[in-house]
């Protein structure tokens, strides 16, 4: 149960309003309100849930794309996928989730298609249920108590876990590709070119995605996009924050790996995904509290 305070509808204001509505507030004021909303809204239990299903997402996904690039006999494909991995996700964890995929590009040849179906039907479903968690802990930071009912709440939820989550794929492969790019091209030029919008590119479809998310998931109309940006900006920069200062960590830590030795890999995927799920819900507070902000507006 939330005991965060009820935000009303204000689909009549506009990106103006959003602007002025900031500027009155002060970003500090804010940032501790949002913490505030998050907290009494019980938005930590939501993250570590959605968390689980980040977490398990990951693995799937990452078992139907060794399955398709083994169906593909494009031993390059899977060279790509552990470099990605490699650089999006922090120390061990990263670790463990290329040692998967070098593995099971050598033994799993025979399983691909049963891979393939596994990690397809499995994250998609997965995907859906990750999505219906956080419309519940996204409606519990508007103080919004009822979800939609289950048909109209899931199918919502799979035309998210397809939105969002082809945009926060693209996104993904924009940030970690990197240098992969050269096993398919030999330009010169193109990996220049790639090099030089490949962060703004990715940055920009992930925070797309996010906005994506916070204007569907609520069970409420939402107001102008220009109300959710600086709570989606807030989520990403938190996001690339966290997974930064994890991953600069784990590097650095010689302790963790020997406290958790081969469990290491795991420890860090769970926090990892437990840092991005807390950043996208804060992120939604933000956006929250900003739209509830508008009695500061009326009343002034």
């Amino acid at each position: 149960m939330s005991s965060a305070s009820f935000v009303a509808e204000t689909r009549h204001l506009t990106g103006d309003d959003a602007v002025a509505a900031l500027r009155r507030m002060g970003l500090r004021t804010l940032l501790h309100d949002s913490f505030r909303r998050l907290r009494l809204a019980d938005g930590f239990s939501h993250a570590r849930s959605l968390a689980y299903l980040t977490s398990l997402v990951v693995i799937q996904a990452l078992i139907g794309l060794v399955g398709i690039a083994s169906v593909l006999h494009k031993g390059g494909l899977n060279r790509v996928i552990a470099e990605t991995i490699h650089r999006a996700v922090p120390g061990p964890a990263g670790h463990v989730l290329t040692t998967a995929v070098t593995q099971a590009k050598i033994n799993g040849a025979e399983h691909h298609y049963l891979a393939i179906l596994i990690g397809v039907v499995g994250s998609l479903t997965t995907a859906t249920t990750a999505m219906g968690q956080l419309e519940r802990g996204v409606n519990r930071l508007y103080g919004l108590e009822r979800d939609r009912p289950t048909r109209a709440k899931y199918t919502r939820a799979l035309y998210c876990a397809f939105s969002a989550g082809s945009l926060t794929i693209i996104a993904f492969a924009c940030l970690a590709l990197g240098n992969s790019l050269s096993l398919f091209t030999h330009s010169r030029a193109v990996d220049a070119a790639w090099s030089a919008i490949r962060w703004p590119l990715g940055v920009v479809l992930f925070a797309l995605a996010v906005t994506v998310l916070f204007r569907w998931t609520p069970n409420r109309r939402q107001p102008h996009l220009s109300w959710l940006a600086f709570g989606a900006a807030t989520a990403v920069i938190l996001w690339v924050l966290s997974t930064a200062a994890l991953g600069l960590f784990l590097g650095e830590s010689s302790s963790f790996g020997a406290t958790y030795g081969p469990l290491a890999g795991v420890v860090a995927l769970l926090l990892w995904s437990l840092f991005s799920s807390v950043s996208l819900l804060f992120g939604a507070a933000v956006a929250a509290e900003l739209e509830d902000s508008r009695r500061d507006l009326r009343s002034g």
